[in-house]
Parts: structure tokens; sequence; C-alpha cells
């Protein structure tokens, strides 16, 4: 079993804050190493990898997907 850990992306998760709130959005963006926040999308490309045969060997893991958030 694998997890994602998502960082702030564009749903309407929390209220759609991050989406739509322009400050916000910005704020986080400028905290991230990639400058913008997540869409839906990326988080949807982690999922395919993660269930892909490729990765079928990965076990127990975390997998961040934040844009570079927490480095």
């Amino acid at each position: 079993m694998n997890i994602i850990a998502p960082g702030a992306i564009e749903t309407d998760f929390g209220g759609g804050e991050v989406r739509d709130n322009a400050e916000v959005n910005r704020h986080i963006a400028a905290q991230t190493a990639l400058g913008r926040v997540g869409l839906p999308d990326d988080i949807g490309d982690a999922i395919a990898a993660l269930l892909s045969d490729e990765l079928a060997w990965m076990n127990a893991q975390r997998v961040e997907v934040s844009g570079g958030m927490f480095l």
C-alpha cells in the first residue's frame, strides 16, 4: 500500500480557497519550487504512476506531490 500526500491543489477542497482566492493562490505558489499551486491532473498523474506495473515493487511509501512546497 502506498499513499499520495498532495500539496495545495485547485479543487473544491477547503471551500475552493486555493482555486478561487487569488491572494491565497499567489501566496502558496510563492512557497513551491515549481512556482504554482497544483492542479487535479498533477495528482491524477501521480496516482496513475503508482498504479502502473513499473512501480509494482514499491510498497509502504508516502509520496509527496506538492510541487516542492515542503523542501
